[in-house]
This record gives C-alpha cells, sequence and structure tokens, in this order.
C-alpha cells in the first residue's frame, strides 16, 4: 500500500498511554498511516471507533495488528503483514508493557513468574519486535524508534528522596521479615524499565551509522490502568492524565527532541541514568 504518510506501528496503543499517544499524533496537522498493535484485536477496532469519534476531522488512517510480545510468531506475523501491506516502517513506538509486581502481591504469580512475565513482556519482546522491524525501519528516509520506559528506572534517582514520588517509591521499609506490602510493588516492574533503558541505548549503537534516531522516553507519572492500582488512586497521589505523556510521545516523533537521541527523554529534559 504506497502511502505518503509516516508510518507509525504502536504496541500496546489501545488504551493508557498508547491509546493518548495514537490521539496525539491524530490531533497533529501531519498525517500518519498508525498500526495498532494489541493482543486483542477487537478492543484495537474498539480504540480506533472511539478515535474517530473523537477526532472526525482527523488526517491520519489507522488500522489493527494483532502483536502479543510473549509469543515470537505473533511478532513475525505482525511484521510480515507490515511487509506485505506497506513495505516500510518509518516510527517504531515501543510501548506496550505491564507490571506484574501487583500480581505477586496477591499471591497470584511466585516471585520468579513475576520476574520473567516483567522481562519478557517489558524487554524481551521489545527486543524481538525491534529486531525484526529494523528491515522496514531501513527503508525508511527518517526512522524513528522509541522506548517507552518509566521514571522510576533510573538508578541515579533512586536516591532521591526531595518530591512525593520519589520519597514514596525509594522509601525504605521497617525493619523485620517478611516486609509488608505498602504502597505500589514496583521491584520487577522498575528493574524491567532500567534493562529496557540499556535495550535502548545498545540500539542506538547498533543502528547509528544506518541513520536510525533511537530514543527512551519517560512520560511522567501517569493515572492509567499498569500495576492495577487504579487511575483514581494514582490521581490521589499525584499522578497526571494519560494525555500528558502522549505529548511527550509526540514532540519525539515530530522531531522536537532530536537534539536529545540516545537519550531517556522527559518533558522537561533528560532523565538521568
Amino acid at each position: 500500500m504506497a502511502t505518503d504518510k509516516k508510518i507509525v506501528f504502536i504496541t500496546g496503543g489501545n488504551t493508557g498511554l498508547g491509546f493518548e499517544t495514537v490521539k496525539a499524533l491524530a490531533a497533529s496537522t501531519s498525517a500518519y498511516e498508525i498500526i495498532i498493535g494489541c493482543r486483542t484485536p477487537s478492543k484495537g477496532e474498539e480504540a480506533i471507533a472511539s478515535l474517530e469519534s473523537q477526532l472526525p476531522n482527523t488526517s491520519s488512517t489507522f488500522s489493527v495488528l494483532q502483536a502479543d510480545l510473549t509469543s515470537d510468531s505473533s511478532l513475525e506475523s505482525a511484521v510480515r503483514t507490515l511487509t506485505s501491506n506497506f513495505g516500510r516502517l518509518d516510527i517504531l513506538i515501543n510501548n506496550g508493557g505491564a507490571s506484574f509486581d501487583w500480581l505477586l502481591a496477591e499471591g497470584k504469580l511466585s516471585l520468579r513468574e513475576a520476574f520473567n512475565a516483567s522481562w519478557d513482556t517489558n524487554v524481551s519482546g521489545t527486543h524481538v519486535l525491534t529486531t525484526l522491524a529494523v528491515p522496514l525501519l531501513l527503508k525508511s528516509s527518517d526512522p524513528r524508534v522509541l522506548f517507552i520506559t518509566s521514571g522510576t528506572s533510573s538508578l541515579g534517582e533512586t536516591e532521591r528522596f526531595d518530591n512525593p514520588t520519589h520519597a514514596r517509591i525509594n522509601a525504605s521499609p521497617e525493619k523485620g521479615w517478611p516486609k509488608p506490602n505498602a504502597g505500589l510493588a514496583l521491584t520487577s516492574y522498575r528493574s524491567a524499565k532500567t534493562g529496557l533503558n540499556m535495550l535502548a541505548r545498545e540500539w542506538h549503537r547498533i543502528l547509528l551509522k544506518d541513520g536510525v534516531k533511537v530514543w527512551a522516553i519517560s512520560p511522567g507519572f501517569l493515572a492509567t490502568g499498569l500495576g492495577g492500582a487504579g487511575a483514581e488512586r494514582l490521581k490521589k497521589m499525584g499522578a497526571k492524565d494519560p494525555s500528558e505523556g502522549g505529548k511527550v510521545v509526540k514532540a519525539v516523533v515530530e522531531g522536537e527532541r532530536d537534539q536529545d537521541v540516545g537519550k531517556v527523554v522527559r518533558a522537561d529534559g533528560i532523565q538521568p541514568w
């Protein structure tokens, strides 16, 4: 399918930050061909119906592609479809991810299961998809790869206690064992996102001479469904509307942060490693 529109493939584009990113791009003056990757295609179709209802005058077009980050065959099939339908990929947004710590806290997963699931979804699956997509990206005149990370992933900021968010996530529990499940459980999630930051650095290194621009994006503390805490509870803890994160991703897609290539970018600057 020949098109002059920038072709965007975003994983997890049907909900949360992914949906708000698609919405931000669809509201842009630029036109995009946006392919929403999700595990359940019907949920992607529902997202498209919502987008078209909210933005009836958008010049962007949408489609859905089944993509399960825990399944190599699913990702291989998705890239075959992208190849057949478009022949290139301009922007890969590795947004799909999940937190499993809360399932561990509720006894629904073992410690090993929670850690393995977090790394498989957030890091391994993302690495597999990016590897498969490289030939399509190299056919673009301005290829971009975005890895959605987390503000909790910075090693340097694990020593910060100067604001409520850092004070909460970096606080040490009282002595004794076992430790209580207090606040938001984040250990496997933030560890995996720290690993994702290195993955982004590796892809920046690997594709630098091919002209592929790579970033990790820290969208901020957002009130999404991630982690099972619930949007309303997160808002009470200071989380922002997910649309704020969508704006950050859009800015990177549209070249406003090209000076920060290879870094972890935030709305207000660069996140420390």
